[in-house]
């Protein structure tokens, strides 16, 4: 009964559309397929611990970028008035900044990287006016970080892995944004799913191993996420990734305890048992 793969691991210290050849590499011949990626990292977690990498956004801030970094020579003109604080626009317009990071976190030992993109969504991303760039974030975002673990693999013979990071956005199913008016929701689930499905096929199209739905501060844009992805495996061919899972436990009044990964158990999923393989 098992129709994909959620693997649930501890996620560290961590706080133009897409190019067929590469997007083959995750098409499966047969639906139902696990991919070969996902195949080998299964072999590797049952003999050891595989080690993610930490915190993309604090790198960043040692560069000290200004707004004319984030907005490069593309986005010079464009409309929004602050891109600054954008980060996944960064592996548009300052590629090798994000490369590098990449490059640092394998030689610091990762296992596995993830990709340059928490706010990958066209939910997130309308902070900013640009929804429309969501596939090509994520797709050029993909293809960053497997050209940083390709290189490192050739220097160093150890295998290397890119998770396609699929942040939580920042709307929630379950609490209303208004405290008037408790019944009041911002989004819907379909909404969100959409928003997912989209992100995940251009991760995966850019060549994501992995699919890391993180930093969950609520269940149901979990499971949103985890139905989207679902699809995509189901309905359009795409093998089956391994998928993580990370989220935060809170207070009720909102503050954060801590951040953990969830177990097998785990509420996210117990709903949709398909998701695990026992």
């Amino acid at each position: 009964m098992p129709s994909s793969d959620v693997s649930f691991q501890p996620n560290g210290i961590k706080d133009g559309h897409g190019d067929p050849m590469v997007a083959a590499t995750h098409r499966a011949p047969f639906r139902g397929m696990e991919s070969a990626q996902g195949a080998y990292m299964h072999q590797e977690l049952r003999k050891r611990i595989m080690v993610i990498d930490g915190a993309m956004g604090t790198m960043i801030q040692r560069h000290n970028l200004t707004e004319a970094d984030y907005r490069g020579t593309e986005f010079r003109n464009h409309p929004a008035k602050n891109l600054k604080g954008n980060n996944d626009l960064l592996s548009l317009t300052q590629p090798e900044i994000i490369y590098s990071i990449h490059r640092q976190y394998l030689l610091a030992g990762a296992d596995i990287i993830e990709t340059n993109t928490f706010s990958g969504t066209t939910i997130a991303q309308a902070d900013y006016q640009m929804e429309d760039l969501v596939y090509r974030l994520n797709f050029e975002s993909a293809k960053l970080a497997k050209r940083a673990a390709d290189d490192v693999e050739k220097e160093t013979g150890v295998r290397r892995f890119v998770a396609g990071a699929i942040g939580p956005t920042n709307r929630t199913l379950s609490i209303s944004p208004s405290v008037e008016k408790p019944e009041f929701r911002n989004v819907t689930f379909d909404q969100l799913v959409e928003a997912y499905t989209e992100q995940a096929k251009a991760l995966l199209d850019g060549g994501a191993d992995v699919l890391l739905v993180e930093t969950i501060f609520d269940t149901a844009n979990a499971k949103a996420a985890l139905f989207a992805v679902q699809t995509l495996f189901d309905d359009e061919g795409y093998a089956r990734v391994p998928i993580f899972v990370s989220g935060d436990l809170i207070f009720i009044g909102g503050s954060i305890i801590f951040k953990a990964a969830f177990t097998r158990n785990s509420v996210v999923v117990r709903s949709r048992q398909h998701f695990a393989k026992k």
